[in-house]
């Protein structure tokens, strides 16, 4: 450990408590992601519990040069929330106050340790919702899913964490305070900061509180799997019921493949054949129970060759089972390499084709397993079995390019596809985002290799 790392952690130990710098081996659930793929190490863990503390942990780097890695509930699958340099991370895991929710405003305070799930249940105590959920709502944290603009089950309905953001407190990389957190909706008093610092993913400033935008919560949620014979017919039945159901808020692609390993793994009885190659997994919220309409706009629907209704909450959550566990199951197969992609949905039929395709020829060795948010064309490609590192990725996002798509959709940039930005990113974008993070974080401090290689 250098002087320096000894000299900022024996100041950081003053301000925040001894107890509160986590080193040597208690490190070890702070540097690896979720995936397992991305495994690093650091000097110390330091986890301030409050704001003050955080400004004045970045003021302690800062003036010791020591990079930093914010950190949240460590879910991310791209390599941006550990410390792959031997970074400080900041763990804000103890920033966990939940304010009460105003509700003539529709909005809730909440700290940025305080987890998604913890969130929901504040709202639902007041009969309201947080618009954003996901498998992973029990351990991902509100400051990470702002850092990476989360997406997840809902944004069909509901948008992605950035429709969600009112307001936001953020600590810069010079150690100063930016306090957004008066909960006015319309406010065009210059630029949105709480936007630019949604998706920033750490670069910007280390998130310590957020205002969050609540919806009604609707007493009625109607479910169902459906199989078909090809991704068209599965795109196309998302399209009309779209349209057909305004309260639709899920529709979830699904292959045969990995709904037979969910099963495997958690032994779970399929509602369907699995002989099926595809499914859909639909649900609609409404506040009056129309039942009898979401069953005859699902049994209409061109395509579908057989259907598994939810007749209660306990059918409801095993279908849901087959979706939140995917990633779970996957992970039991061996570390994934993922692409979290989004596709113009006219392509993503031919997109699957075409990617399971390249893998198959490329890596003969490896497994393919697919599913993803088909409402707002974003698919999650994962493979595992593979006996090299990266030698797929190029290809595989020159061809989601190709198709006019994106090669991230709501996991972020990470250290993992910051090399392959430039694909995407014109030279004159990229000069902006480093402009911008010049500004906020001067002395490179914050994040430092994450988003720009």
């Amino acid at each position: 450990m250098s002087m320096a790392i000894d000299v900022a952690l024996s100041a950081i130990r003053q301000l925040i408590g001894d107890q509160h710098v986590v080193a040597g081996d208690d490190t070890a659930g702070f540097v690896v992601d979720w995936t397992g793929r991305y495994v690093g190490s650091t000097p110390a863990v330091v986890r301030p519990g409050t704001t003050s503390e955080v400004a004045g942990v970045i003021h302690i780097c800062r003036e010791h040069a020591i990079a930093v890695v914010p950190q949240g509930g460590n879910t991310g699958m791209v390599g941006g929330s550990v410390p792959l340099n031997g970074e400080i991370v900041v763990s804000l895991q103890r920033l966990t106050s939940i304010g009460e929710v105003d509700e003539l405003a529709l909005q809730v305070t909440a700290e940025a340790g305080v987890t998604i799930e913890q969130l929901q249940t504040a709202a639902a105590a007041s009969g309201l919702r947080y618009g954003v959920d996901f498998g992973g709502r029990g351990s991902a944290t509100v400051g990470g899913t702002i850092a990476t603009n989360a997406g997840g089950l809902n944004v069909l309905r509901h948008g992605m964490t950035r429709s969600q953001l009112i307001g936001i407190e953020v600590v810069l990389g010079t150690g100063e305070v930016i306090d957004l957190m008066s909960g006015l909706v319309k406010n065009n008093t210059g630029y949105s900061i709480p936007d630019m610092m949604c998706g920033s993913e750490g670069t910007l400033g280390v998130i310590t509180k957020a205002r969050l935008r609540l919806i009604p919560q609707q007493a009625f949620r109607h479910t169902a799997l459906l199989a078909f014979d090809t991704i068209e017919a599965a795109v196309e039945a998302t399209a009309r019921l779209r349209i057909a159901l305004p309260g639709l808020e899920a529709a979830e692609l699904m292959l045969s493949q990995g709904v037979q390993l969910v099963c495997d793994e958690f032994e779970l009885s399929p509602p369907l054949d699995l002989g099926f190659p595809v499914f859909l997994l639909v649900e609609s919220a409404s506040d009056d129970d129309a039942l009898d309409d979401f069953v005859q706009h699902v049994s209409e629907l061109a395509g579908v060759v057989d259907t598994a209704l939810a007749a209660d909450e306990r059918q409801r959550q095993l279908l849901w089972r087959l979706r939140d566990d995917h990633t779970t199951a996957i992970n039991r197969v061996g570390v994934p390499h993922k692409f979290d992609v989004t596709l113009p949905h006219d392509r993503l039929a031919e997109f699957t084709k075409a990617v399971q395709h390249h893998i198959a020829a490329s890596a003969p060795e490896a497994s393919t397993w697919m599913f993803g948010h088909v409402g707002d064309g974003n698919l999650h490609v994962n493979i595992t079995g593979l006996t090299g590192d990266d030698f797929l990725d190029r290809s595989i996002y020159e061809l989601v390019i190709s198709m006019n798509g994106s090669i991230s959709a709501e996991h972020g940039v990470g250290t993992a596809k910051a090399k392959y930005l430039p694909l995407q990113r014109s030279t004159a974008e990229l000069q902006l985002m480093r402009g911008l993070k010049s500004v906020c974080d001067p002395d490179g401090i914050l994040n430092p290799a994450v988003i720009f290689s």
